[in-house]
């Protein structure tokens, strides 16, 4: 078993970055002393998505528990664009006090490194890993106007119309577009994709039959579904979900090397005092423990997951060096 020393050397080379500074403070017990007056003030957790999609979702079902558990107001200010990269860069310069925190997914945190050939902000200096929240399976869904209903007959439909159907996504370089994208690669189609500012334009416009698919998160899809506005065909993640125990697995319906999904977790911009770090893991840990949350996300697909600070650094670097290497072996990166 690894001692303190090798563990901080070992997280440091997992994200390469000096950003995770805070850690090694907390360990070492040199943090400032300031959990106990924080917060006694509005904490904001921006979300670089628009309103109504996953990430939105998912934040706002824990932000109101840490307000209640801060006896502070917790707000969500959504700030999208270019994948997330708006929200990131100005949390990225926001003051390091505790008072603005950032929720990040697979997409912000793991795929845009690689995915952006210039971010106005280094993601692996910029910001502090805090811990995670939940897991986001996600579906494969299609609108009601399109004749398939399934993935076998998707395939088939869009090998015998190139460059006729097309998907929509949150916007370039997200989950969602990843998805798909990796999607294609499996299964040797040509689908057009269509990006939008945040997953809630998306899926407006997925159900009108402006677009004829979406790969995004359960917890943003399954009412729709639900109410029958929109078909499922498949569920991306290795497992079902039990919020939609019907729905079969993209291997399980042929497509074998097209997993994905995504996740949500909390960070804070580098230089937040290591002790509101730890209120902030702890807090979180808590709030993703209690019945009711657990079961306010997965009535929406999501599932609570919670852990350390370093289990969502190791989660953060996995994940980049999985996706880095599908962008960059089918040349994906954008400007």
């Amino acid at each position: 078993m690894m001692n303190i020393k090798q563990q901080i050397r070992a997280l440091v080379h997992a994200l390469s970055t000096a950003g995770l500074t805070f850690m090694l403070a907390a360990i070492t017990g040199h943090a400032q002393a300031q959990s106990a007056i924080w917060p006694n003030k509005t904490v904001t957790i921006v979300v670089p998505f628009a309103p109504g999609g996953g990430t939105d979702i998912g934040t706002r079902i824990v932000a109101q528990r840490l307000s209640q558990l801060w006896g502070q107001s917790v707000v969500v200010d959504n700030r999208g664009g270019a994948g997330g990269n708006v929200g990131l860069e100005i949390v990225s310069r926001a003051k390091p006090d505790g008072y603005t925190l950032l929720t990040g997914n697979v997409g912000t945190q793991s795929i845009n490194p690689t995915l952006y050939r210039k971010l106005n902000y280094n993601p692996d200096t910029a910001f502090t890993p805090i811990g995670l929240f939940a897991e986001l399976p996600f579906v494969l869904t299609t609108t009601t106007s399109l004749p398939v209903n399934s993935v076998k007959a998707l395939v088939d439909y869009a090998k015998a119309n190139p460059n006729q159907l097309t998907y929509a996504s949150s916007g370039n370089g997200g989950s969602p577009h990843l998805s798909a994208e990796t999607f294609k690669i499996a299964t040797g189609t040509q689908i057009l994709h269509v990006p939008y500012k945040g997953g809630g334009a998306a899926m407006t416009d997925l159900i009108a039959g402006n677009v004829h698919m979406i790969f995004s998160s359960v917890l943003e899809t399954s009412a729709h579904i639900k109410a029958g506005k929109l078909k499922a065909l498949a569920i991306t993640s290795k497992d079902r979900v039990s919020a939609m125990p019907d729905i079969p697995t993209l291997e399980e319906a042929g497509v074998v090397g097209a997993e994905s999904g995504s996740w949500l977790g909390l960070l804070a911009p580098a230089g937040t005092p290591a002790d509101v770090l730890e209120k902030v893991s702890r807090s979180l840990q808590q709030v993703v423990a209690m019945p009711e949350v657990k079961q306010q996300l997965l009535a929406q697909g999501a599932i609570a997951k919670s852990g350390s600070p370093q289990d969502f650094v190791q989660l953060i670097a996995n994940d980049r060096k999985r996706y880095a290497r599908i962008i960059l072996d089918n040349k994906l990166t954008l400007d």
